[in-house]
């Protein structure tokens, strides 16, 4: 169970991205426990132990790939590469050490093949595989809850009244979550109204390792989430310095049923856009702290700009683009229909272009970093 430390702090002071992730990364602690799954239930998960190499391998001249190469030998000719001619067998020159490799035996003992903390690919299971195993230890799944805030919020499939849209931020989260090593618990339409989200958040605190909501952060009249966080527990930092996705508040819960005050809550913007942000920035490396994985940097490559944009120093910002090949660099559009609200703007761009804290200007022909969503989603 996940317990943050007390030297958490909150102000009203904007936290750079950096400055949150490191908090996370350093204030929170993995859960505890593992459970041994079969392989091939093992993609994805977090490995809970070193991996090492086992027993040597049997060894026997009767295959010929696999037998031990005699003492005193000179360089191994590849069969595929002989020729046959006038009762001679030809073959090119090779070097003393080519086509040949140490036997698993002559490896050091308590090799390390895969580290704790691994999130493990599909390379990793054909190794395991290759060593024998037929399942690992792996860390548990984080149990998430998830919830969206706001009366204005219609489900989806249900009836919409006429101020109402349908909850879609809800169901990006939970999207995202699945590629993570978490079980998904979806909560519903949290409503607008202070002593009934600080019980919701109370209540479901029991039952997860983190919640998650959208919504409800900012500094509207019946935005509740964050003053919920405060009465039920406390509050660990609010507002980024990153567009879009500055209303942002993370926290830790009391757990009702147990008085337990380490459950950590962290309320994402409403709007889709700054709601994929931040999930990028603090969701995901908090679900990966807690299962106990190392950290997994975002993937980024860099990109020509073909565009112009300004913007303010001390906040990163980040700019939906589309990009297009080159025989060099990749070149990057500037999508124009802006909107943290756009829900449609993620699927017809490709990319977030990253501008730091200290770029205040973009021209054509800069250098500029960029999110691929191709890598991300």
């Amino acid at each position: 169970m996940a317990q943050l430390t007390d030297d958490c702090f909150a102000s009203n002071t904007l936290l750079s991205v950096d400055a949150a992730e490191a908090l996370i990364g350093t204030r929170i602690p993995p859960l505890v426990g593992e459970e041994q799954v079969a392989l091939a239930d093992a993609l994805g998960r977090v490995l809970a132990h070193d991996l090492h190499v086992p027993l040597p391998d049997p060894e026997g001249a009767r295959f010929v790939t696999n037998a031990p190469v005699l003492p005193h030998a000179g360089g191994r000719r590849v069969q595929e590469d002989a020729s046959h001619a006038f009762g001679t067998v030809n073959t090119p020159a090779s070097r003393l050490d080519s086509n040949a490799r140490l036997a698993r035996g002559s490896t050091p003992e308590r090799v390390v093949v895969l580290p704790a903390g691994r999130r493990l690919r599909v390379t990793d299971i054909g190794v395991a595989a290759a060593l024998g195993c037929a399942s690992l230890p792996v860390v548990p799944r984080v149990r998430v809850g998830v919830f969206s805030t706001g009366d204005e919020l219609s489900a989806a499939g249900g009836a919409r009244g006429p101020a109402q849209i349908y909850d879609s931020n809800r169901f990006t989260l939970l999207a995202l979550l699945a590629r993570l090593p978490t079980e998904t618990f979806d909560l519903g339409i949290m409503p607008d109204h202070a002593g009934e989200s600080s019980a919701a958040l109370q209540a479901a605190a029991a039952n997860h390792d983190l919640l998650l909501t959208s919504g409800g952060v900012s500094v509207g009249e019946e935005d509740h989430v964050r003053a919920a966080i405060e009465q039920s527990g406390r509050l660990v930092f609010w507002r980024l310095a990153v567009k879009p996705g500055r209303p942002v508040a993370m926290g830790v819960m009391r757990c009702a049923a147990t008085g337990f005050p380490g459950k950590p809550v962290l309320g994402l913007p409403g709007n889709p856009v700054a709601a994929v942000v931040t999930f990028l920035h603090l969701a995901r490396p908090l679900v990966l702290r807690l299962a106990g994985a190392a950290p997994e940097p975002l993937p980024r490559f860099p990109v020509e700009a073909r565009f112009n944009h300004r913007k303010k120093v001390g906040r990163r910002e980040y700019v939906l683009v589309r990009l297009r090949p080159s025989l060099t660099t990749p070149l990057a559009e500037k999508f124009e229909r802006v909107g943290s609200g756009m829900q449609t703007s993620l699927t017809e761009s490709d990319a977030f272009a990253e501008l730091d804290e200290v770029t205040t200007a973009v021209v054509p022909g800069d250098a500029v970093q960029v999110l691929p969503f191709a890598a991300l989603f």
